[in-house]
């Protein structure tokens, strides 16, 4: 098993298209890159905290490979638009990867390159080293609780 955690806007949708990718055996949305180790919803919407909404993939890479994920990831958002996707403004909603390795690190850079390539505008989806992950799964029960 290996994990991948992507930051692309609001956490919801994302997190199920990435649930029916064959491959990938689980999801979790959270929070990922702020300054605490743990936060919460209403901390994270008032844009102090630094942390993006993320969505955490279990994947199994004899199935799926991080490549594919990334490539799946660039399909599903747009990561020309700076802190937003669209009716999400805030820092909470930027495009960013956070790798858990070098291996990981290096993939995301060169996927990165290519899109530039064949973009009109800039691919601003940041890449950085996984820092103050924290699970939002208390807060998505509620949410799909309300449903």
């Amino acid at each position: 098993m290996e994990i991948a955690v992507l930051g692309l806007g609001c956490f919801w949708g994302p997190e199920i298209k990435f649930s029916k990718l064959e491959g990938v055996i689980k999801t979790e949305v959270g929070y990922c890159g702020g300054d605490n180790k743990e936060t919460t919803y209403k901390e994270v919407c008032t844009g102090s905290t630094g942390h993006a909404e993320v969505v955490k993939l279990d994947f199994d890479p004899k199935i799926i490979s991080y490549e594919k994920i990334l490539e799946f990831f660039f399909e599903i958002h747009d990561p020309t638009t700076l802190n937003s996707q669209g009716p999400n403004f805030g820092t909470q909603y930027r495009s960013e990867i956070f790798y858990l390795s070098d291996r990981q690190k290096e993939i995301a850079k060169n996927i990165i390159e290519k899109k530039n390539l064949n973009l009109s505008r800039k691919v601003v989806t940041k890449t950085s080293l996984l820092k103050n992950y924290c699970s939002a799964e208390e807060y998505h029960q509620r949410y799909l609780e309300k449903r």
